[in-house]
């Protein structure tokens, strides 16, 4: 039986190297509440990324969630509908209202031609999401912030190692959130970030973070536990000594899947954006059925079948989810809707073998037409 392909593999160091950077734990038995591990994987994110300030916290999610806390956010928030089912949730969960704008056809992000006809007097914020390590209008949706007084609230989860006219993409809103799961670019197994400018905010987020807890004896607000622990900030320490090197080997495995597949008719590929370093997070393509003469669906099932795991990533849209069956009118977002019917990713890791690479687009051209190449 074939090994299958995943559409992506956790990076990982060197088991040795894994169990002398925790060695020390059994040592002092610090297994969480912002020890050591946590304190120096923070300073080293935050000289890597190039940022002012940064949050550590258990998951990109609770980051968002606690982000809007941290505000005090009321009433409406213009988001995107594709997007994970985390950016979404957080809004509601925080008993905030989503409106969600469409996205642009070319790099999936927020249209930022379509955001001021949907602010009202109940506008809070917007929260734009970076697509596949494609960066939003940031100078735009800036724009439009301060025209409005809205805070603005990056979900960047695909974004880590990002840069932007030589600028961290986390630098950009209110505040940027990062996810640091198992499946991103930088992992620390689970784990989450929020870069920020603004002290109070960071004060706010904190306390937020470990249970609303101003001092030994006094809990004056209600808050959360999103603590990362040391093993987690352990994992990042390792992993980010090799970031680098991981995000050129991602590159390698991009450019081979765009020298096979960059001007076949009827697939639409990730763009390359000016004025910026990207991370190679992802690879998505979008199959136009009517030209390329299969669907996305059959192209999935054909890989699926040849052990070759692919993902439907957005689909379905976040404002068509069964939780929110009714409230959402996904006519309104036609792009999205239309992008997340035909958007297939394939896999990309670190380690994925290039012959490999081969032998996916090989299996996706063959369905070209619906014939099969030789």
């Amino acid at each position: 039986m074939k090994e299958k392909v995943l559409v992506t593999r956790s990076s990982m160091p060197q088991l040795e190297e894994y169990i002398e950077e925790i060695s020390d734990i059994w040592e002092t038995h610090w297994l969480t509440n912002m020890g050591s591990k946590h304190k120096k994987l923070q300073e080293e994110l935050r000289e890597y990324l190039g940022i002012e300030n940064i949050e550590l916290l258990t998951n990109g999610h609770m980051a968002l969630e606690l982000s809007m806390q941290a505000m005090n956010l009321k009433g409406e928030v213009i988001t995107t509908p594709f997007t994970f089912a985390s950016t979404t949730h957080a809004i509601v969960r925080n008993g905030l209202t989503p409106v969600f704008c469409d996205i642009n056809p070319i790099d999936f992000t927020i249209d930022t031609s379509k955001i001021e006809a949907l602010i009202t007097d109940k506008t809070c914020a917007i929260i734009p999401v970076h697509v596949y390590g494609n960066i939003c209008n940031v100078e735009e949706i800036e724009r439009i912030a301060k025209k409005y007084g809205l805070k603005v609230i990056y979900d960047a989860a695909h974004t880590f190692g990002v840069r932007y006219k030589n600028n961290c993409i986390g630098s950009y809103g209110d505040a940027s959130c990062f996810s640091f799961h198992a499946t991103k670019v930088f992992n620390t197994i689970e784990g989450g970030a929020v870069c920020y400018k603004d002290l109070d905010f960071g004060k706010a987020l904190y306390r937020l973070k470990n249970f609303g807890i101003k001092d030994q004896e006094t809990v004056d607000g209600v808050g959360a536990n999103a603590k990362m622990n040391e093993f987690c900030a352990a994992m990042g320490l390792c992993n980010l000594k090799h970031i680098d090197e991981e995000i050129n080997k991602r590159k390698q495995v991009v450019e081979r899947y765009r020298s096979h597949l960059l001007g076949v008719e009827g697939i639409q590929l990730n763009p390359i954006q000016k004025d910026v370093t990207p991370n190679y997070s992802y690879f998505p393509i979008i199959i136009n059925e009517k030209v390329f003469g299969s669907t996305r669906n059959e192209v999935f099932e054909r890989l699926a079948s040849e052990g070759i795991v692919a993902r439907k990533y957005f689909y379905p849209l976040t404002n068509t989810f069964d939780c929110f069956h009714g409230q959402f009118d996904s006519s309104l977002t036609p792009i999205a809707l239309h992008i997340s019917k035909r958007v297939l990713t394939l896999p990309l890791y670190a380690d994925l073998n290039l012959e490999c690479v081969d032998n996916i687009c090989k299996i996706i051209l063959s369905m070209k037409n619906n014939k099969i190449l030789d």
